[in-house]
């Protein structure tokens, strides 16, 4: 789908922590590249180096990146703030951007600022975020940032993958809950951009024409042999 003024939507897309934006666009590379043949997709790395041992060490190369830093309760963060005016900036200088898609980090401060955009607290000027791709993504756990960010179901339209042996399984499906009618798809696998099979790469895909391109539902029930048998039913009424 392509916007009024002839250009394709565009994804800005978060990578986890101590990875790169480089790594998310492998790790999203496993997936049908048909997905996303219609969108604009940005792969921008962190604000900040990473400031200690990267769990990616010897599978890709660095240098790795975080966003912000935080204490291992997840209450207290360090340079959220400066993080967040960072990514604004970015957004706004090389937006419009229709939607988000991130993983772990990336997707728990996606989530956030949608959440603080739905709320008027940042990015003021800029488009309404339509959509937003979660993987592994959670909650804030700051009630100072709970009660704004979440305070309300969000309303861009969202899909949620949960793996069923992910540590954030369960701070994964609070964040679906933050969301206004969330699509949720699990996977069996742990922390990671999963592989997606046939049936749920066909959930994304029509997750994405029926709610972010706005296509209609086809019932391929009802095509078969090459012919649409409902539409020739339609043509019979008519006559």
């Amino acid at each position: 789908m392509e916007r009024e003024n002839g250009k394709k939507m565009k994804i800005l897309c978060l990578h986890g922590f101590r990875t790169s934006g480089s790594f998310l666009k492998k790790q999203i590379s496993k997936w049908d590249p048909s997905l996303f043949t219609r969108f604009d997709m940005e792969f921008p790395d962190g604000k900040y180096p990473a400031g200690g041992k990267s769990d990616i060490e010897g599978i890709f190369p660095p240098p790795y990146y975080e966003w912000f830093q935080f204490e291992k309760d997840f209450t207290v963060y360090f340079n959220l703030e400066e993080c967040i005016s960072y990514l604004c900036e970015y957004i706004t200088a090389n937006g419009p951007f229709d939607g988000f898609l991130g993983f772990s980090q990336g997707a728990t401060l996606s989530a956030l600022l949608l959440g603080y955009q739905a709320q008027g607290k940042v990015l003021k000027d800029h488009p309404p975020i339509k959509f937003f791709i979660s993987i592994s993504g959670s909650k804030f756990r700051d009630p100072s940032i709970c009660d704004v960010a979440y305070k309300d179901p969000i309303k861009a339209k969202s899909v949620h993958f949960i793996g069923d042996k992910d540590w954030l399984k369960l701070p994964s499906e609070d964040l679906a809950s933050a969301f206004d009618k969330p699509l949720i798809l699990r996977h069996p696998q742990g922390h990671t951009v999963p592989r997606l099979d046939e049936v749920t790469t066909n959930q994304l895909r029509n997750w994405i024409n029926e709610e972010v391109l706005c296509q209609p539902k086809v019932d391929v029930s009802v095509i078969e042999n090459g012919k649409d048998h409902e539409k020739e039913n339609r043509d019979e009424n008519a006559v």
